[in-house]
């Protein structure tokens, strides 16, 4: 397999931190930042160290040094950076939400398909051991059957002031829901339905969201997302012999067993670098010739996007 060579698409927050994960676990090289202006990517690309900086994202995909980029920009520019990627012969590394419609994902993986390219949507929550663990306990019958499922998330927005723009696909429900939406379907299944209650700024941009639904074998759920109150960002599942907590389940380092006439059990994963079993993930499937993720597969990524259209439809 040739060497991952990324070109990084963005000077988002997260960026720096996928950079880390991949050099950190030696698996790809990073040849080159873009951003809309060249000053805002060499910046960036001296202090990330970065050999290449563009100041168009077309400049950086025509560079023949570049075989996969990872594309961190607001969630609107997912899909056109995405398709033009695939047109111009590159492997793509999305960050969620793939795309903001289930149709602009289907034809992505469509377009990949066609050309021979790796496509994935970066949900690194699912590769992550705690998380891991919890599912093969839970399938494993340690909590029983499960019935209900509760998840809570809330973060201050201040410093991404896109979130609140609806145009450039702001909104909580698509940065923070479809990490809830996509956890329950991993572990659960398909979804029967969802619904929910949102607070919105005057630009129709949620800033805080309550959901509530049912999985297709009968769990039910709630999911909670605040920009303003202080929610204790855990998720709890919740079966006949017991319930797990796991916090920052999104990005999950730990979680804690209570097993009924047990004493709670908490089992630890630390690492510096959450998105570092992501990467290795990546390499792993480029190295097996794959075109897609069997973790975040197309299945997933339409059925985590279905279920937040389903959302917004209800809320218009």
């Amino acid at each position: 397999m040739e060497q991952l060579c990324y070109g990084i698409l963005s000077t988002s927050s997260i960026a720096p931190r996928f950079i880390a994960a991949v050099r950190t676990s030696g698996t790809g090289e990073i040849v080159a930042v873009s951003s809309r202006t060249l000053q805002k990517a060499k910046d960036k690309a001296a202090q990330w160290d970065i050999p290449k900086a563009y100041g168009s994202h077309r400049e950086l995909l025509a560079d023949p040094a570049i075989n996969i980029v990872y594309i961190s920009a607001v969630n609107a520019q997912h899909y056109p950076l995405a398709k033009m990627a695939l047109e111009m012969g590159k492997h793509v590394v999305c960050e969620k939400p793939c795309t903001t419609s289930a149709a602009h994902t289907r034809e992505l993986f469509a377009l990949a398909k066609e050309k021979d390219l790796f496509l994935m949507e970066a949900e690194k929550m699912l590769f992550l051991p705690a998380i891991l663990e919890v599912k093969k306990r839970m399938e494993a019958g340690e909590l029983g059957e499960i019935h209900m499922a509760e998840m809570s998330h809330s973060f201050s927005a201040a410093y991404n002031t896109w979130l609140f723009d609806k145009s450039v696909g702001g909104g909580t429900l698509l940065s923070s829901g479809i990490y809830a939406v996509q956890l329950l379907l991993w572990l659960f299944g398909p979804m029967k339905s969802v619904q929910g209650f949102k607070s919105a700024l005057e630009t129709g941009a949620e800033w805080q969201y309550v959901l509530a639904g049912e999985m297709a074998n009968g769990i039910l759920f709630n999911i909670k997302n605040s920009t303003r109150a202080t929610l204790d960002n855990t998720a709890r599942f919740y079966g006949t012999r017991g319930y797990v907590e796991i916090p920052e389940y999104w990005k999950a380092r730990k979680a804690t067993f209570y097993i009924n006439g047990q004493e709670p059990e908490e089992v630890q994963f630390p690492c510096e670098y959450e998105l570092i079993y992501e990467a290795k993930h990546i390499y792993k499937c480029m190295q097996e010739g794959k075109r897609t993720s069997p973790v975040v597969s197309e299945d997933l990524s339409v059925a985590g996007i279905t279920a937040l259209e389903a959302v917004e439809a209800s809320w218009k």
